[in-house]
C-alpha cells in the first residue's frame, strides 16, 4: 500500500472468512504497514452484525489503536441461514429478506457508524466488499432478490456517508468492492460458468485497486482487478 504513510495501521473486520482472512495475510506481508488489528464474530465473542451494541463496544475497544489508515469491512453473505439467494418473485420471504439486509446493509452501515471515526485525517481509506450484483445498471439477469437489494442498499449507505466523512476528512477514500468470484466452499454451488480466484488472488488485486484510487467526492465502486462498476 504505497499511497498509505509508512508505518500505516490497519484493521480488518470480518477476518476470518475466506477473503477477509487472506486480506489479512496480505497486510501482513506488506512491509509498509506497521500493524493489522483484527476482528470477527469468530473470534470477538459479542461482536454481531446483528447488535449494535457489540458493534459499538468492538469499536470502542479498538479506539485506543486509532487512527487507523485502512480499515476493511470483509462481512456479509451470499448464504443466510442455509438458505441460498431466491431465483423468483414466487420465492421471496418477509424474515429471508430481513435477514439479507441485516447482514448485507444495516450490520455495514452500522460498522461506518462506529469506525469510520477511527480513520486518520490524512489519505485514509474504508473499504467494504460488495458485489457486482448490487449495480442496479449492471443487472441484465434479474433473480438474487434479496442478495442484490441488500447489496445496492449497502452502497447507497457507503455513497452517502462518504459525503459526510469526506466534509472533516477531504483525503478518505470510501470504497465499494468487487472481489471476484473467489474460490470458496461457500461459494462452489454458485461459481458455475463464471471464472474464479483464489483468495490471495483477490486480495492482492483488491489491495492494488484500492491503493491507485483517488481522494475522490463521494463513494467509488470497483472490482479486483482495478475496473469501476456503475452504481
Amino acid at each position: 500500500m504505497d499511497s498509505l504513510s509508512k508505518g500505516y495501521y490497519a484493521l480488518v473486520i470480518g477476518a476470518t472468512g475466506t477473503i477477509g482472512a487472506a486480506l489479512t495475510e496480505a497486510l501482513r506481508e506488506d512491509s509498509n504497514c506497521a500493524y493489522v488489528a483484527t476482528l470477527s464474530r469468530a473470534t470477538d465473542p459479542g461482536f454481531e452484525l446483528e447488535s449494535e451494541a457489540g458493534i459499538a463496544e468492538a469499536a470502542k475497544r479498538l479506539a485506543s489503536q486509532a487512527p487507523f489508515a485502512l480499515i476493511i469491512d470483509a462481512t456479509g453473505a451470499l448464504t443466510i441461514d442455509g438458505h441460498g439467494p431466491e431465483k423468483h418473485l414466487g420465492a421471496l420471504d418477509f424474515e429471508r429478506l430481513r435477514r439479507a439486509f441485516e447482514v448485507n446493509a444495516i450490520g455495514p452501515a452500522l460498522i461506518l457508524k462506529h469506525f469510520a471515526p477511527l480513520l486518520g485525517t490524512e489519505r485514509a481509506i474504508f473499504a467494504k466488499l460488495s458485489a457486482r450484483v448490487g449495480s442496479i445498471s449492471d443487472n441484465q439477469k434479474g433473480g438474487w432478490y434479496g442478495y442484490r437489494a441488500s447489496k445496492a442498499a449497502l452502497n447507497m449507505f457507503l455513497q452517502t456517508a462518504a459525503i459526510e466523512v469526506q466534509r472533516k476528512r477531504p483525503e478518505a477514500v470510501i470504497a465499494a468492492l468487487q472481489p471476484g468470484t473467489v474460490q470458496s466452499p461457500l461459494s462452489a454451488p454458485f461459481a458455475k460458468g463464471h471464472d474464479t480466484v483464489t483468495p490471495a488472488e483477490s486480495a492482492k488485486g483488491l489491495l492494488a485497486a484500492i491503493d491507485a484510487l483517488p481522494a475522490a467526492t463521494g463513494a467509488q465502486f470497483v472490482d479486483y482487478k482495478g475496473q469501476p462498476i456503475a452504481w
